[in-house]
């Protein structure tokens, strides 16, 4: 069995890496538009175009299913992806709220994304059918961060204060990392927050969704696409994945 998987940028990693650790047999296939990255901050037409062109290359690379491993594409381009490819495609923000629901206790959760993540409205959506005070907080600068490598020290420090503070005295007890570059800064943020917030990282919840239709069938394969090397991609690869991985650059759309 091929899942395909695709993000912004290297964020995505973080829910390759999960899917891996649950199926280990599967075959991999990664395409990271760093050349793009963000898609936070772009119209929703915009992601819809640059995640039609991102499955395509997939697609046609036969794999068997999609991850959409952003959250800004999961919030706008969802429905239009499912409409155009005839296999099945997940997005990561159901499979948090499905998580953050059994864990908050209080009924009040926050969500940190980019900008047009919590502008598309996507979590308060799903979470106001169960009756959950929702917090949002769009965190523009945490993506760059990660894609800079900047993922620990005091840079990281101040940047996670100055868009948590907030949150962090309203009350919540259930955080959700709404982006998948954000678990990069997950031990910055926990820390920040204190005890008793439980934040959530979707890729591992993404994992999880995907136990029912996969089918632990294949050679192991793990083959890693982008469509630009920035200065610090070879080193969030290696911190990420925990080892270093071949890769190889493409223009999209598809041309490797």
């Amino acid at each position: 069995m091929k899942i395909g998987v695709f993000d912004s940028g290297v964020g995505g990693l973080t829910v390759l890496k999960a899917i891996r650790e649950r199926f280990p047999s599967v075959d991999l296939l990664y395409l990271g538009d760093t050349a793009r990255v963000p898609y936070g901050d772009k119209s929703s037409q915009t992601v819809i175009r640059y995640s039609l062109e991102c499955a395509e290359f997939l697609y046609n690379e036969g794999v068997d299913l999609i991850v959409v491993a952003c959250n800004t594409a999961s919030s706008y381009a969802l429905e239009a992806l499912r409409e155009h490819f005839s296999l099945p495609i997940f997005g990561v923000v159901e499979p948090g709220v499905k998580r953050a629901l059994k864990s908050t206790v209080k009924g009040r959760v926050g969500v940190i994304g980019t900008k047009a993540t919590i502008s598309s409205g996507s979590y308060e959506r799903m979470f106001r059918e169960y009756g959950v005070e929702v917090f949002q907080k769009a965190c523009p600068l945490f993506v760059p961060l990660v894609e800079e490598g900047i993922v620990e020290g005091e840079i990281a420090k101040r940047v996670v204060e100055h868009y948590l503070k907030e949150l962090k005295s309203s009350g919540i007890d259930t955080l959700i990392l709404g982006c998948t570059h954000y678990p990069l800064l997950k031990p910055i943020i926990e820390e920040y927050m204190g005890k008793g917030i439980d934040v959530v990282d979707s890729a591992e919840c993404v994992a999880k969704e995907l136990e029912p239709i996969v089918e632990e069938v294949g050679s192991s394969s793990l083959e890693l696409y982008f469509t630009d090397r920035s200065p610090s991609l070879d080193f969030l690869v290696d911190f990420i994945l925990g080892k270093p991985v071949e890769y190889k650059l493409l223009s999209l759309p598809c041309k490797v």
